[in-house]
């Protein structure tokens, strides 16, 4: 398989290669999920997936590389949720928790996610960077043209994006992951009116 811009191996070009490299990836979600980096091996994503080892290697060359890549395909698809949960909103507050219940509702689902990520900052600290960078530049790109449209009041929309994001973060942290549950709906209402307070736009 021939290699990207990047330097790493193409994707397929085939339904059937690219299902096996999806399955590949939601193995390794699992394995460094539970073991982390260091103690995750080829041989243990091989084995979850039932591929073989010499399988592996046409699309991926190294352990390190899958966890590059499995860090930037969890963004794309924690991206992805939240843009279609958000698009759900009849306004930008209402899209904004419904983003925000995005966010929550993929992490309740892929519980793996934070530790997968947190370690990315000492395999691979730009790739870390970027998964964050990503989020963040999209997010405020969102914000800025709710401002613009007079749905927010005038602000820096890097700054709040990034502002929110760590308010989603938290949550997902102390209730998906130590408590094993989604926040309720009155958590979503308070922070909400957090959120509104500092936001939406102010009566002239």
């Amino acid at each position: 398989m021939k290699e990207n811009s990047t330097g790493e191996l193409a994707r397929p070009t085939t339904a059937r290669g690219e299902a096996t490299r999806r399955k590949i990836l939601r193995a390794a979600e699992q394995e460094f999920g539970e073991k982390g980096f260091h103690a995750g091996s080829v041989s243990g994503i091989t084995s979850l997936c039932g591929v073989a080892q010499g399988t592996f290697y046409i699309y991926f060359r190294s352990k390190e590389e899958i966890f590059r890549e499995l860090v930037r395909d969890i963004g794309a698809q924690l991206r992805a949720a939240m843009r279609a949960s958000a698009e759900q909103g009849r306004d930008r507050l209402e899209a904004e928790r419904r983003g925000l219940e995005g966010f929550i509702g993929f992490v309740s689902e892929h519980p793996r996610l934070y530790r997968v990520v947190q370690e990315a900052h000492f395999v691979d600290e730009q790739v870390y960077r970027d998964y964050y960078n990503d989020i963040a530049r999209a997010y405020a790109q969102v914000l800025e043209q709710a401002a613009a449209a007079g749905e927010l009041r005038p602000g820096d929309a890097e700054v709040r994006a990034w502002a929110i994001m760590g308010i989603g973060h938290f949550l997902g942290l102390r209730y998906c992951l130590w408590q094993g549950r989604r926040p309720s709906a009155r958590t979503f209402d308070e922070v909400m009116d957090f959120i509104a307070s500092g936001i939406a736009p102010r009566p002239e």
